[in-house]
């Protein structure tokens, strides 16, 4: 009897030495997954640095907004890494919003996906402007406004940004087509965007130099000429 109840000590003793051990390589497993995603995202950044020909400054995110309404997060940089309001903020997989204010050692990015969120984009099939805004019933994707209802658009539609708003560099990969809903009593159609990037998923981003930076200064108009009177002045004698 003194044998088994030291037995059933010892498998006890050793059953909680597995469980222990076993919740310790968990945790090691999520972490090592956490790393490996946060990698990939690096590698994709790093990847796409040197295709950009504007200034681009890495960042990492450090907390969303507590604004249970709007979709902003906060970087890790700010005035001190030269950062300014209205600078493009992109993942590997494309553009997710925009720098609205700039702290000296932070930012806040207001994501497409926000309602006060408009980006100008491109069809790249039809090449056909248009502007997609955020703040839809979804709350993750966006919609394209305006849009007559024989607008050539179709669900799969790749929609770059256009670049004529000073702001993204043209190219940029944005959306997809999700929803074409063309409206028989009306003359406009709703067409619904998903974003490519993972814009509730992401940890690391790239902020970019608005394109108005880099553009030459507008001319600057010349002075006006003095107005003639029409009065003749008469030669000295």
């Amino acid at each position: 009897g003194n044998d088994y109840l030291q037995g059933l000590s010892k498998a006890l003793a050793a059953e909680d030495a597995a469980r222990k051990q076993l919740v310790l390589q968990a945790e090691q497993a999520q972490s090592a997954e956490r790393l490996a995603n946060e990698n990939r995202q690096l590698r994709g950044l790093l990847e796409l640095k040197p295709a950009l020909k504007v200034k681009s400054v890495a960042a990492e995110v450090m907390y969303e907004a507590a604004d249970p309404f709007s979709r902003k997060f906060y970087i890790d940089r700010g005035l001190a890494q030269g950062l300014v309001p209205s600078s493009p903020v992109i993942t590997e997989g494309g553009v997710i919003g925009q720098v609205t204010r700039v702290y000296p050692l932070s930012s806040e990015v207001t994501l497409l996906t926000d309602r006060d969120a408009a980006i100008p984009l491109l069809n790249t099939r039809t090449q056909l402007r248009a502007a997609a805004f955020g703040g839809v019933a979804q709350g993750s994707a966006l919609e394209l406004r305006f849009v007559s209802a024989n607008t050539d658009v179709k669900v799969g539609d790749v929609l770059h940004t256009s670049g004529v708003d000073g702001v993204y560099p043209p190219g940029l990969p944005v959306a997809k087509v999700t929803l074409v809903e063309r409206q028989a009593d009306g003359g406009f159609t709703r067409v619904e965007l998903a974003p490519l990037a993972a814009v509730d998923r992401v940890r690391h981003v790239l902020v970019l130099e608005p394109l108005k930076n880099q553009l030459p200064p507008p001319p600057v108009p010349e002075p006006a000429s003095a107005p003639k009177t029409g009065k003749k002045v008469k030669a000295a004698p």
